[in-house]
């Protein structure tokens, strides 16, 4: 009897975010094959090791280019292939894109890309053609790439970087609907609203804090909770907010959903994004979401039905839609919290996208 099972191997720079969304697909394809994991070994390795699965580690700096650290990359991919001879190989995030794609061309092994996001890469005149280089060079024998979002797909389509028969639109890593079940809406005496993620210039920051100054000027009762790391930049601001009782700051957070389940309103006024997973979470839980009118948000936030969209980069915008919410009676608002919620069930099942990525893999 001949046996169909085969080997995988999972090329990505990150453990803790590959635990996190992606979990449920590895789960699936361990059904009916081996799966070996490769990345940087930075949170939730262990639950991976539980799960049963082999991981290697692997160093890689994450950011930036350095011609020497990404040589070294290159070679430890070849040599790692050549020994475990995987069936087929699945990348995520730029780095295993673009140096796991080569060397998978180079040793004839099958290898199915994943783009979450374009970044800046592709805004910054020079960064955009060399980036473009590289993916050109290394998606030449990709079966399939897959995207977050349309507008990312075509982006790829338009440099010429693979044709359109290459792509494959899936909505984001979806959300698990179980994990991330219906909260009732709280009924908090003053309004929260939630930001969740890294405070950073390109998730919005500026604009956010600059709304909510101006809301607080006007006399409007909120509390704006801020979840995630800082980058040194925002620490004297942050702080400042924080004297002046506009926010409360709590850091980095392990479990989201009791902040979450908290909120009235969560805020994600980001000016790129494959697919925002904050958005998912917050709208499967069943709350109201305010965020930018661009690929990888609008997807999963319809204007004044499950929440808010707002321009990028314009905080006169961001205040009004945040201002709009909060002369938002509390019924509205939790109708609105159903309304992101049926649409989760409807569109961004989580096994539904495992289904459909293990279709296209030909699994």
């Amino acid at each position: 009897m001949i046996s169909n099972r085969k080997k995988i191997m999972i090329l990505t720079n990150h453990s803790y975010m590959l635990y996190r969304f992606r979990r449920e697909l590895i789960e699936k394809l361990m059904q009916k094959n081996e799966v070996v994991l490769s990345m940087p070994f930075v949170g939730h390795h262990d639950d991976f090791v539980n799960m049963g699965l082999r991981c290697i580690e692997t160093k890689m700096e994450r950011r930036g280019i350095n011609p020497f650290t990404d040589f070294s990359l290159m070679r430890f991919y070849k040599k790692m292939l050549k020994e475990e001879k995987p069936d087929l190989v699945i990348t995520y995030s730029i780095k295993p894109n673009v140096y796991g794609g080569l060397m998978c061309s180079k040793l004839k092994i099958p290898f199915y890309a994943n783009v979450q996001g374009l970044g800046t890469a592709f805004q910054k005149k020079g960064l955009a053609e060399f980036v473009t280089l590289l993916y050109k060079t290394a998606f030449k024998k990709v079966e399939t790439v897959f995207f977050e979002n349309q507008i990312n797909a075509d982006e790829f389509v338009n440099r010429k970087i693979i044709s359109a028969d290459k792509e494959t639109v899936l909505n984001g890593a979806g959300i698990n609907l179980d994990e991330y079940a219906y909260r009732n809406y709280p009924a908090n005496e003053i309004p929260h609203f939630l930001y969740l993620g890294r405070i950073m210039k390109e998730k919005g920051m500026d604009e956010l804090f600059e709304a909510a100054q101006r809301l607080h000027k006007d006399g409007e009762k909120f509390i704006l909770d801020l979840v995630g790391f800082f980058e040194d930049e925002y620490k004297d601001r942050v702080i400042d907010l924080e004297n002046q009782g506009i926010v409360k700051f709590y850091g980095f957070q392990e479990n989201p959903i009791p902040y979450y389940e908290a909120a009235d309103c969560v805020v994600m006024p980001s000016y790129h994004e494959g697919m925002s997973n904050v958005n998912l979470e917050a709208s499967a839980i069943g709350r109201p979401v305010i965020t930018t009118n661009i690929p990888g948000c609008r997807e999963s936030v319809e204007d004044e039905n499950t929440g808010w969209l707002c321009e990028p980069q314009n905080s006169d915008s961001l205040y009004m839609k945040m201002k709009a919410f909060l002369k938002t009676d509390i019924q509205k608002r939790e109708q609105i919290g159903r309304n992101a919620r049926k649409k989760m069930e409807n569109e961004f099942d989580k096994r539904l996208i495992v289904s459909e990525t293990v279709k296209s893999i030909g699994l």
